[in-house]
């Protein structure tokens, strides 16, 4: 016996987390022949255990705390996610909360202070151009912070 097969690969694979159609396809290759792996991945399909959607979801939901729209785009197409499922996706996150709501929520998390210095503003803007958010927001959310950044947790008493 020369090992596992592609079905019983793409079924590891797929216990740990979801996979997309094409990340999955390039996992297998050295593992199978092009028709093996073909017919593993529509096999997987016709049986619901390899879904894009799923997978572009699942990949959204995990890091849409913490990750700007420019960001989660990139590592979706990284994945071999068609552009228009990742338009969707996205769009979905967008109308449960703006990108401004979450980058003043991670801002508030890491930071919960104003800039008090040129230094300091670089800092807190890389931090947040790093995760994928937008220069003008980033510019926008450091100008402007939200007004609660001295509350950080609410007055518990009555």
């Amino acid at each position: 016996m020369s090992g596992p097969s592609v079905w019983q690969r793409a079924l590891r694979l797929l216990a740990r987390r979801e996979h997309s159609r094409a990340e999955l396809a390039r996992k297998l290759a050295p593992h199978g022949t092009p028709e093996e792996i073909a017919e593993a991945l529509a096999r997987l399909e016709r049986t619901g255990l390899l879904s894009d959607e799923r997978c572009a979801r699942a990949f959204v939901a995990a890091r849409a705390e913490r990750s700007g729209r420019r960001l989660l785009e990139l590592r979706l197409r990284e994945r071999g996610l068609d552009d228009a499922l990742i338009d969707d996706v996205l769009d979905a996150l967008e109308a449960e909360s703006s990108e401004a709501e979450r980058a003043a929520a991670l801002w508030r998390k890491r930071f919960g202070t104003p800039p008090a210095d040129a230094r300091e503003w670089a800092r807190q803007a890389r931090f947040l151009a790093g995760r994928g958010f937008s220069p003008s927001l980033v510019t926008r959310l450091l100008r402007d912070p939200p007004e609660d950044f001295t509350e950080p947790f609410p007055d518990t008493e009555p």
